[in-house]
């Protein structure tokens, strides 16, 4: 879900800091269609999850924006998934739509497919092994989406799944009826002592850096760009029309189904690329099955090597810091046409808004391109010089860099997290040796991406 998997007091950081002081645009949006009368389909892609589906949908049923269709896309799971998903949705009288796949095609073909074959407005992604923790989460970000018609897609704040969460919703009177039917349902498994050790660092480390990202990095961008990079793709919600537009029907006939190791990130860079925005909230929450900590490299790897393969495709959107100032030049003459009285004047101005399309990005590049650059940067740059101080054995530079790192680090998320700030005190620290672990394990992926580009000459990257 994120692009930097590590906190660093990058040029990025520091837009996130003038950007919370700044606050976001006041610009009146400028208004789309009603958003109470759009369609929602949820699309609910799952791969061996008879664990997490009942969860999932309990979380579901009790949304207060009722779904015109609820769709599982069954990836050849080998276990019960559909079984128990279709038990479940015939107790508590929610209607399912369930394809069954013979075998594994991945998530790619499933938000095509469903963006051409059903005709809803909006496009709701639901991964089988999530929980919609807000009740208002589905009205919240179909709200959000049609606030301007320059936003293609919307997500809310997404948390780890806890086994505190598992244990609360088994309260709930849905699951209730569910494992009466069937009582021998893994909802919450009971698995060794180990398996919830390695389970319980993850959640630690990856409830710190999503609250980093989401709650100071993300806002940050919002509030300078109106944008993220990417949405996080267990629970978001699409304009189904670009989704089908802008990105399948444009991409597939040049990379098929082959978007990049995280079908998610190239699909917000592609909107980026397009003049439309990804739109991040706050005030909604999900929470996500994490793995145990053993296979987290190889989840970083797929979302580390996606965005340096979404950097190689949106080459132009990245380089829009060196076109900034023709970029600069374009506003000054609108802005003088204006008000010689040459330009559209509109009555409700959109928040943000840029011009559509791939050529006007290749001719000025996009605001939020800065964003990508400095990413791209840090990821490369930081982890670089680190290795070169070991290497060299700078042992005293590379521990003032480390404590100066930590030190602003924590410091910035003790800040956002008010009401938890102890809490998250400790665990920023606690989760330090893992997070410079991860950012070291970043060099292997760039030396992958690299050979793949210069040396193996392989373009076909996917999940």
């Amino acid at each position: 879900m994120a692009t930097t998997p590590y906190f660093i007091l990058s040029p990025n950081t520091v837009l996130s800091i003038i950007g919370l002081i700044h606050g976001p645009d006041k610009t009146v949006p400028n208004p789309a269609e009603d958003w109470r009368d759009a369609t929602v389909d949820v699309v609910i892609p799952a791969f061996n999850e008879e664990s997490n589906i009942p969860l999932c949908l309990a979380a579901l049923a009790r949304q207060t924006r009722k779904p015109t269709r609820i769709i599982l896309i069954d990836d050849g799971s080998q276990d019960r998934t559909v079984e128990y998903a279709q038990t479940f949705c015939d107790l508590n009288g929610m209607d399912l739509i369930a394809i069954r796949r013979a075998q594994s095609i991945g998530k790619t073909p499933t938000l095509k497919r469903q963006s051409r074959e059903f005709d809803s407005d909006v496009e709701f992604i639901l991964d089988g092994d999530t929980v919609l923790e807000s009740d208002n989460y589905i009205d919240r970000v179909v709200e959000e989406l049609y606030k301007g018609a320059g936003i293609a897609s919307a997500c809310g704040t997404v948390l780890p799944l806890r086994d505190r969460d598992r244990r609360a919703m088994l309260e709930t009177d849905a699951l209730k009826k569910f494992l009466g039917s069937h009582p021998e349902a893994s909802i919450y498994p009971k698995v060794g002592w180990f398996h919830h050790l390695q389970r319980g660092i993850t959640d630690m480390y990856r409830d710190v850096l999503y609250y980093f990202l989401q709650k100071f990095v993300y806002v940050g961008q919002m509030a300078f760009f109106g944008s993220i990079l990417n949405p996080v793709g267990c629970a978001v919600a699409y304009r189904r029309d670009v989704l089908k537009t802008i990105v399948f029907d444009r991409y597939e006939p040049i990379l098929g189904d082959d978007l990049t190791n995280s079908e998610d990130i190239f699909i917000g860079f592609a909107m980026n690329d397009n003049g439309y925005r990804n739109i991040q909230l706050t005030d909604v929450t999900a929470r996500s099955q994490e793995p145990e900590v053993g296979r987290v490299p190889g989840q970083i790897y797929l979302w580390s090597s996606s965005f340096l393969q979404s950097c190689y495709y949106f080459d132009e959107l990245m380089r829009s810091p060196l076109k900034a100032f023709k970029r600069y030049q374009k506003k000054k003459q609108e802005a003088a046409e204006l008000e010689a009285g040459l330009a559209d004047k509109r009555i409700h101005h959109e928040q943000y808004r840029q011009p559509f399309g791939i050529d006007y990005t290749v001719k000025y590049g996009r605001p939020i391109g800065w964003v990508l650059f400095m990413s791209a940067f840090e990821k490369v740059a930081f982890p670089t010089v680190l290795l070169i101080m070991i290497l060299l054995q700078l042992w005293e530079p590379l521990v003032i860099t480390l404590i100066a790192e930590t030190a602003v680090a924590t410091g910035i998320l003790v800040t956002v997290a008010k009401g938890h700030r102890l809490e998250y005190f400790f665990k920023g620290l606690l989760i330090t040796p893992l997070r410079y672990a991860v950012l070291l394990f970043d060099l292997v992926t760039i030396g992958r991406f690299a050979a793949d580009l210069w040396i193996f000459r392989n373009r076909r990257w996917r999940k």
